[in-house]
């Protein structure tokens, strides 16, 4: 009897299992090039996205600290932070980041409104202050 050879272009796995290990091995990416360029920007904000959508929250809120430690004064940088915090349930940390992202000019409104990894904040009354005072200086 005759054995068949198989080749990884025959292979179809299913779509989740597919998914996860190009994510997996993105993340794998990412992590090895930060070895040689630990404040590279744009990688750290794909690694952190990364750790977000997979779960790994913990991480995710590691390289927000390390992006607003590199570029203190963008605002987006502080946004992502306030979303890592307040996944973690970590509110007044979250509201600190999230205010300090409007301070330094965050504006978009119905993002900040949208956005469900905000769900913990939306909770407290300084969630709708801090919209109140983002629709005032719209």
């Amino acid at each position: 009897m005759k054995r068949r050879v198989w080749t990884w272009k025959e292979v179809s796995l299913p779509r989740d299992a597919s998914d996860k290990l190009e994510t997996g091995f993105e993340i794998g990416l990412y992590e090895a090039l930060l070895q040689s360029e630990p404040e590279n920007v744009p990688i750290l904000v794909q690694l952190g996205e990364l750790y977000t959508r997979t779960g790994k929250i913990e991480k995710g809120l590691e390289v927000d600290q390390r992006l607003v430690q590199i570029e203190p004064r963008e605002p987006i940088h502080h946004y992502n932070l306030a979303c890592s915090h307040s996944l973690l349930g970590q509110i007044d940390p979250a509201f600190q980041a999230l205010t300090r992202a409007v301070q330094l000019g965050y504006d978009k409104l119905e993002h900040l409104k949208d956005d469900p990894d905000l769900a913990n904040l939306k909770k407290d009354g300084r969630y709708e202050s801090l919209v109140r005072d983002l629709q005032n200086r719209g």
